[in-house]
């Protein structure tokens, strides 16, 4: 039986197919390309090819897209009665699992396939991005570290190893270990998004904004060229400058490169929202930057498919003044807590919470913002995303807080986050907004 590059073997594959299926497996583990197109292919010369369907509905799973569902389920039904091994049944399994909405049992079933093939790189790179999805901080680090033993510079793949282990270690707070991992990965391939996005959470969390800024840009056309990570790394360049206090070059990397072409893709789409929502906390004016966001929000505003994205999509439609799609996702957040799935939890815990804090914020009503927001800040990790992207709830609570005049419980979060984040000028402005609220008090 033909074999990929790792040794794993491949149920209905050819010769020439195995060269579109390697080549989108690469692309993925870089982000780069177009590996659905390139699957696609393999899929046309080899109909039988198990793990072609597999990856082409992975790729969809993963974009956290209502419409992904069909596609990933059309996969399976191709794929169910096809002659296939252990291993990619159990692919097959967790993709029906996830299709499903169960986050978490698709998670632990290709935790398994990883356990007993530690070279499958597709099974751990979707299940590094489960645990993202999920806020899985332990098994972000922890998944990885089972497979390294099988792991060296002479297994292809092994620079999305290393990236993957130093965003999880990153996540865990490991920053010197993970900066460690990620520069390596980097320096092995040059153009590995994921490695290049780890260190760069290193640099946020330490408060090393000017390092930062030369991490990104010295490497920007590795990472940025034919990537589709790319908004998301951009994102991260435009959070050193607005630490920075530097709005201008912040709007020119929104206009340019975060939100230039109106993008209907929903992790896009998140990162433009949250980027837009940080000025709006500043009192920045963002001009007419809201409505064209909202506008692509509003086609999946009641999707109700995740709840991460729920509150993205209420931060766009709060900005641009557009209360009947709140409302729409209101109803759809009300309807996902009724039904099946870890959406459930993820809606129902934190999402919706959130959503309703985002649109008391807008209205002016910051004790109610306050209110529904205190619950939540412990455990926002259970609606997924990374410490950098949860910031914005931290951020969102402290300027409720500020707004308010809450003085006591102001300082209070203002400290945390002094502690933490001593060197950031934000925390800084924090600090003396804090010190006036306590003087006129």
């Amino acid at each position: 039986m033909i074999t990929d590059i790792r040794g794993h073997a491949l149920s209905g594959a050819t010769d020439q197919s195995l060269v579109h299926y390697e080549k989108a497996a690469h692309q993925l583990s870089l982000l780069s390309g177009d590996p659905v197109s390139t699957v696609n292919a393999a899929i046309a010369e080899s109909p039988d090819f198990v793990m072609a369907h597999a990856l082409r509905a992975w790729l969809y799973l993963l974009s956290s897209e209502a419409g992904a569902v069909p596609v990933a389920r059309e996969a399976l039904d191709k794929s169910w009665e096809l002659p296939a091994t252990a291993r990619e049944k159990a692919h097959l399994a967790a993709i029906e699992l996830l299709a499903n909405g169960r986050w978490a049992d698709a998670s632990r079933v290709i935790e398994d396939v990883a356990l007993e093939y530690p070279r499958d790189l597709l099974a751990i790179q979707i299940g590094h991005q489960l645990d993202f999805f999920r806020g899985d901080s332990r098994l972000l680090r922890d998944r990885i570290a089972r497979a390294l033993p099988a792991w060296s510079e002479k297994v292809p793949g092994y620079h999305a190893i290393l990236g993957m282990r130093a965003f999880g270690l990153e996540e865990m707070g490991d920053y010197a270990q993970a900066e460690k991992f990620g520069r390596r990965g980097v320096e092995l391939e040059k153009r590995d998004a994921w490695a290049q996005h780890a260190v760069a959470h290193v640099l946020e969390m330490q408060c090393r904004q000017k390092e930062g800024i030369a991490w990104m840009e010295q490497n920007a056309d590795g990472w940025s060229r034919d990537n589709f990570f790319a908004v998301h790394n951009w994102w991260h360049l435009a959070l050193y400058y607005l630490e920075l206090g530097d709005t201008g070059k912040v709007f020119a990397l929104y206009d340019k490169n975060i939100y230039a072409n109106g993008s209907k893709i929903a992790l896009e789409m998140v990162d433009a929202s949250a980027m837009l929502w940080r000025l709006f906390l500043r009192g920045v004016d963002v001009g007419d930057r809201w409505q064209p966001l909202a506008d692509a929000w509003e086609p999946i505003a009641d999707a109700g498919n995740y709840a991460f994205n729920d509150a993205h999509a209420v931060m766009a439609f709060v900005g641009a003044g557009r209360k009947n799609a709140i409302r729409r996702v209101f109803e759809a957040q009300e309807k996902a807590v009724r039904g099946t799935g870890d959406n459930v939890m993820f809606t129902r815990d934190v999402g919706h919470p959130v959503a309703k804090a985002l649109v008391a914020f807008g209205e002016r009503r910051y004790a109610d913002a306050v209110n529904l927001l205190r619950p939540v800040r412990n455990i926002a990790n259970r609606f997924g995303g990374s410490h950098a992207q949860r910031d914005l709830i931290d951020l969102t609570l402290i300027e409720a807080a500020l707004r308010s005049e809450q003085q006591a419980l102001a300082q209070a979060l203002i400290a945390e986050r002094d502690a933490m984040r001593h060197e950031s000028p934000l925390t800084q402005l924090f600090v003396r907004r804090a010190a006036g609220l306590a003087k006129a008090a």
